[in-house]
């Protein structure tokens, strides 16, 4: 067992694709990592420790900046599979033959093409707050989220508090606790993303979520077990884009988590952290 944790992992580099890839593993060994892909202008720190020190009691766990973010070097590829395949080198990289993969948001639509970029190397795909190609609202950001990213905040992580969480009384504290927990790792912290990061990812969405015929059938290809993962209210990435993935995938599950938004996993770690584990331990066709 890795006595490191999300708070005290060193960020460590690898080079891969002519790229200086900054990540952090912690966890037990033994069984699959677990890659983790984050969202939108996210970081390594934008992590909730409650998920990834939960998820790293059953396995190891891999927290990494993709090409262009924070810590890492090289450009923000403009489409998602640029992206993907950055993510695929350095897994490679670091001499891992197989994995696990968790994507949230934006890193939920890089999950997917990573499977579909190199079907050996992925074992399960866990999706969670996101969506297939030419998703419903997915061609530009949805009008509730760019009111939301175009709104003042009294304090800069209140933004956190409307993209992930509903507004009623409990969802907001769940909320006020996930801000508690967001800023916990205070040694070692990644820069927050450059001015850069935004227009590139935003490109690699609009062509992601572009109208296309037959959008949908790429979705056959991915064989893998699949968990996706919502909330019954997701104004970011609609809710319905959920169930699409879950009709069309040939192996995939769903769980709505009700009165959540966005960031549906943060509402209850816990409840979060058991799903994923029970899904990524158990034995199911396909495995």
């Amino acid at each position: 067992m890795n006595t490191d944790t999300h708070q005290s992992a060193p960020t460590q580099f690898v080079e891969a694709n002519g790229i200086r890839f900054a990540y952090r593993r912690f966890g037990k060994s033994g069984s699959v990592p677990l890659l983790l892909n984050m969202h939108f202008t996210g970081t390594m720190d934008h992590w909730d420790p409650a998920l990834t020190v939960g998820l790293a009691q059953q396995r190891e766990v891999i927290l990494f900046d993709n090409a262009g973010i924070a810590s890492s070097s090289g450009e923000v590829p403009q489409t998602v599979q640029g992206m993907a395949l950055n993510a695929v080198a350095f897994v490679k990289a670091l001499g891992l033959s197989q994995v696990d993969v968790l994507g949230f948001s934006l890193g939920g639509l890089v999950a997917q093409e990573i499977a579909l970029a190199a079907a050996d190397l992925v074992r399960r795909l866990v999706l969670v707050g996101t969506g297939p190609r030419s998703g419903e609202g997915m061609a530009s950001l949805t009008p509730e989220a760019q009111e939301i990213f175009g709104a003042t905040y009294a304090e800069p992580d209140d933004l956190w508090l409307r993209v992930f969480f509903t507004p009623s009384a409990s969802s907001q504290a769940a909320g006020r606790a996930f801000l508690k927990r967001f800023r916990q790792r205070t040694v070692d912290r990644d820069s927050e993303a450059g001015e850069w990061v935004a227009p590139a990812q935003l490109a690699a969405l609009a062509e992601w979520g572009a109208p296309r015929e037959n959008p949908f059938d790429y979705l056959k290809q991915i064989r893998q077990p699949v968990l996706v993962i919502n909330g019954d209210h997701d104004v970011i990435i609609y809710t319905s884009n959920s169930l699409i993935l879950q009709r069309h995938l040939p192996n995939a599950q769903l769980i709505l988590y009700p009165d959540a938004n966005h960031g549906s996993q943060y509402h209850d770690p816990a409840r979060f952290v058991g799903h994923v584990n029970q899904f990524l331990s158990e034995d199911r066709v396909g495995a």
